[in-house]
This record gives structure tokens, C-alpha cells and sequence, in this order.
């Protein structure tokens, strides 16, 4: 019993001394010092402060002169007009792209000042003059867009449709960007009618349907050679649909009395008759346009052999 007694009052002893230390120390400083002296003390309040290793002193510094670094080239409001003269200077140096690498810069810290439709049309430019056509056409676009009023706007919708003109690829290629470009000038043409660049607008025009129009004849051309009469006959009438007024129209017809000659030849007696017919037709059509064509020739012995044909099916049937 003495034994438990003396314990207890040991405990006691020792709680009371923990209640008492942890008074005195409770805001003071306490230090945590391990065999490894680089690692430092901390305090035990609200605003713990810890001292980082000397690794972490390099690393922040590391940190603190690569975005020193890197904030002196950015450009910032207080370092505008720096570039802007600096930007203009490559474009009146012909560094297009030197130009439009601060415009783009530029541009976003200049949307609603003064000289903030002059920044994305130099910026457009830059790209036309560096023949990017693609980016210039998308700038010019936008610029339009967002400054429909100014001085530059028709120049701009003009010079978008020009962007799109020299990025339309070869004619035995796909034609998606070419058609595009087509409809950008014919709305370029109802929007500015009086414009001194319509002429300009027309060539440009006209040569983008001759593409049109070359691919077509070769897509015609093809399915003739491979034997595809009907469909080769539908890809001609549509052809002389839309591109009656082409210097291909010509070949397209001399074509399609060549299919329809072959196509009658390779058919079916009951059916001979109206396809040579339709050889015939096609004749008509290639003398009514060009009587004096190289096609000319060649064509007519085509329609004596069909007309031949013909008589001799309606001899049979008598």
C-alpha cells in the first residue's frame, strides 16, 4: 500500500513539473537540432518559420533569376511603347516575322486604345507579306470584324480574299480552300460594289473557277477512260451546267460524244439506238458552240459511224 502511495505522489511530482515547464516554454522558441546542422529551428506560435537548406536556398534563388530572366523580355505596359517601336522597325525592315512575333504580343495589351486596329492589321500583314497566307487570311478576317468602320476595313476583307487565293492549292488537288476563297470574293463583291478592287475581285474570280472547272474535266476525263458511262455522262451534263462560259467546256462535250459513242457500242442491242442518239446530241452541242474546233475532226466521224448505226437499227425494225 505504502508502495502504490509512493507512486502515485512520484506522478504527481512529475505532472506537476510538465504543467509548469509548458507554461514557461509555451511562446518561447523551440529547437529542433538534429546531428545534421544544415537543417535549422523552428518556432511553435501561429507564424511558423522554418529555415530552408542551403539546397533550397540555391534552388529558390535559381528560381528568382530564371523569372528575373524571363520577365525582361515580356512585354508589359510600362515596356508598350519599347516594342511598338521595335515592332515597327522590323516591318519597315521587311523582318516580317520578327514584326508580327511582338504584334502578337502587343495586340492583346492595345484592344480598345487608339492603336489597336493599326497593331492587328500590321500584325495580319506581317503574316501576308511573309507569305503565311493561312494566318494572314484568319487576322484580316478578324480584323474585319472587329474594326468594320475604319480606313483599312475594305483593304483588310480585300486582302483576306487574297490570302485565300494564294493558299488555294493546285487544281489536281482537293479544292475545299479554293471554294471558300470563291464565296469570300463573291461576298467581298456584294458588300463593297463600288469598290475600286472589283475588277481585281473578278480575276481573281475567274481564275478560281477555271480551277474549278480543270478539276472537274479531269474527274470527267478520268471516268471516261475507266469506263464509267453513265456516271461520266452525268459528270459532263453537270459540267456544262455550271461551266458553260469555260475554255474546257469545249474538250467536255468533245468527251461526252466519245462516251456516248463507246457506251452505245458496249450496251445491249434494245438500247443501242437512244444512246447513239444521244452520241448525236452531243455532236449538235459541239457544232452549235465551236464549229471551227480542233475537235472537230475527229468528232464528225464519230457522229457519220453513229448516224450509220442508227439507220441500220431502224432497217432492222422494219
Amino acid at each position: 500500500m505504502k508502495k502504490i502511495r509512493k507512486i502515485d505522489f512520484n506522478l504527481l511530482i512529475i505532472l506537476m513539473l510538465c504543467l509548469f515547464f509548458g507554461e514557461v516554454y509555451a511562446d518561447n522558441e523551440f529547437c529542433f537540432n538534429p546531428k545534421n546542422e544544415n537543417i535549422c529551428s523552428f518556432k511553435v506560435n501561429e507564424n511558423t518559420e522554418t529555415t530552408a537548406t542551403p539546397i533550397d536556398i540555391r534552388n529558390k534563388k535559381k528560381k528568382k533569376e530564371f523569372k528575373d530572366k524571363k520577365s525582361r523580355g515580356k512585354v508589359n505596359y510600362d515596356s508598350f511603347r519599347q516594342y511598338y517601336e521595335k515592332a515597327l522597325k522590323f516591318y519597315d525592315g521587311k523582318a516580317w516575322l520578327s514584326a508580327a512575333r511582338i504584334f502578337e504580343e502587343l495586340y492583346p495589351l492595345s484592344m480598345g486604345t487608339p492603336v489597336g486596329d493599326t497593331i492587328l492589321f500590321l500584325f495580319a500583314d506581317s503574316y501576308f507579306q511573309n507569305r503565311d497566307y493561312q494566318m494572314a487570311a484568319f487576322h484580316f478576317r478578324d480584323y474585319v470584324r472587329r474594326y468594320p468602320g475604319t480606313d483599312r476595313t475594305e483593304l483588310a476583307a480585300l486582302n483576306a480574299v487574297k490570302a485565300m487565293y494564294y493558299n488555294s492549292p493546285d487544281y489536281n488537288l482537293d479544292q475545299f480552300i479554293t471554294q471558300i476563297a470563291i464565296d469570300e470574293v463573291i461576298l467581298f463583291i456584294q458588300q463593297y460594289p463600288n469598290s475600286k478592287y472589283i475588277e481585281e475581285c473578278n480575276e481573281i474570280l475567274d481564275e478560281m473557277r477555271d480551277k474549278l472547272a480543270k478539276k472537274e474535266l479531269e474527274i470527267l476525263r478520268m471516268y471516261y477512260e475507266i469506263g464509267y458511262y453513265e456516271a461520266a455522262q452525268i459528270i459532263a451534263r453537270n459540267f456544262l451546267k455550271k461551266y458553260s462560259a469555260s475554255k474546257y467546256a469545249t474538250e467536255a462535250i468533245y468527251i461526252l460524244i466519245k462516251n456516248n459513242y463507246d457506251f452505245a457500242r458496249k450496251s445491249v442491242e434494245n438500247k443501242k439506238y437512244f444512246r447513239y442518239k444521244d452520241c448525236m446530241e452531243a455532236f449538235e452541242m459541239l457544232q452549235n458552240r465551236d464549229p471551227e474546233s480542233n475537235y472537230m475532226v475527229e468528232s464528225t466521224k464519230i457522229k457519220n459511224d453513229a448516224e450509220n448505226q442508227i439507220k441500220k437499227i431502224e432497217e432492222q425494225k422494219k
